[in-house]
């Protein structure tokens, strides 16, 4: 099947201006007539040449015609808005809902995990290794919520992964607030979980600290989920000792994890807790999460949708530049028009 028969347009009614400049030409008052005196002359030899380039401004008289006739179709026909499908792609679909709860606080730029061998901030592992487990997830809906002393949906559950990696990367500690608000953000994801068709519904809590802000307490926020059918699986993220070098603090501090408390939430929603007290740790919990919420195979058909207008755009484009270069040209014939007038006088 060729592309022109796949072709359908979205206001096929807008051919109905075609005739448009037809009927304003039979319609429109016609401009009054001016005549003009004539000369005689008795030797006609010196405007032989003028007879010649009469007859070719004529010519480019009828082409721009006919230029701005298919120049005019092309405008309409773009307006008419072309559309076809492309070939039918094969997208995988699972039904799973999945958010990521991503803690955003003041302590997540402490120094003490490592990325290889050097030493990374606790937020700069983190994006690292979900942004990993985000583009495994294919077929899911996954969403990101980020939650500091505020808890706020920073990209809503969508396919679009691409998306969801770019704003983990532009994730901004204490963007949020630099206390935590773990209830919060259980709340708000709760919400929009809920609101999803009564599948696979999944909360990935992620956190450093214990819940210091807020209004909703987490374990009263987790027996709501688990009323509305969603599972939380919480990560306390943090070493549990600051590095010193001869005696010395380096900057970091040990992870004041509420570890009774993301267990309460994952033992009410029936999901699980893990411990990460390094880079490796975070990367294995994810693994096991990828375990317990397997990705399913199942297809569908899904056919791109590609706009055409731009092309017949483009043609009444290149008709009007035409156009134009022939009102140029027609101007120096009127040019030369005027000089033998004025001979003559």
């Amino acid at each position: 099947m060729s592309v022109f028969e796949t072709i359908s347009w979205v206001f096929p009614w807008a051919f109905l201006a075609l005739p448009l400049p037809v009927v304003v030409y039979f319609l429109a008052p016609a401009a009054p007539a001016v005549r003009s005196r004539a000369l005689r002359i008795p030797d006609a030899s010196f405007y032989r040449a003028y007879a010649g380039k009469h007859r070719t401004a004529s010519a480019k008289h009828w082409l721009r015609i006919v230029l701005l006739a298919l120049a005019w179709i092309a405008l309409v026909a773009s307006v008419a808005r072309p559309q076809n499908f492309s070939e039918s792609l094969s997208v995988p679909v699972t039904g799973r809902d999945l958010l990521l709860g991503i803690d955003i606080s003041g302590s997540m730029r402490e120094t003490d995990l490592y990325s290889g061998n050097r030493p990374a901030t606790r937020m700069a592992v983190v994006k690292q290794l979900a942004q990993d487990f985000v583009e495994r997830r294919a077929g899911d809906r996954i969403g990101l919520i980020m939650f500091g002393s505020q808890a706020y949906v920073q990209t809503p559950l969508t396919y679009d992964h691409a998306t969801v990696q770019h704003f983990l990367s532009e994730a901004t500690i204490g963007l949020a607030g630099r206390s935590t608000a773990i209830g919060d953000a259980i709340g708000l994801g709760v919400k929009r979980l809920r609101e999803r068709p009564d599948a696979s519904r999944v909360l990935i809590l992620l956190t450093d600290g214990a819940n210091s802000a807020g209004v909703v307490d987490p374990v009263e926020a987790a027996q709501v989920a688990a009323g509305s059918g969603i599972r939380i699986h919480t990560i306390g993220v943090g070493s549990d000792q600051s590095r010193n070098v001869f005696g010395q603090s380096m900057g970091t501090r040990r992870s004041e994890l509420d570890e009774g408390t993301l267990q309460a939430i994952s033992d009410a929603t029936g999901g699980q807790y893990f411990r990460a007290r390094s880079s490796q740790e975070l990367a294995s919990i994810y693994a096991k999460i990828d375990e317990l919420e397997p990705t399913e195979k199942d297809e569908q058909q899904f056919r791109p949708l590609n706009e055409l207008f731009a092309w017949p755009l483009g043609v009444a484009l290149l008709f009007s530049f035409i156009w134009g270069a022939t009102s140029v040209a027609s101007a120096g014939s009127l040019s030369f028009k005027r000089s033998v007038e004025n001979h003559t006088s």
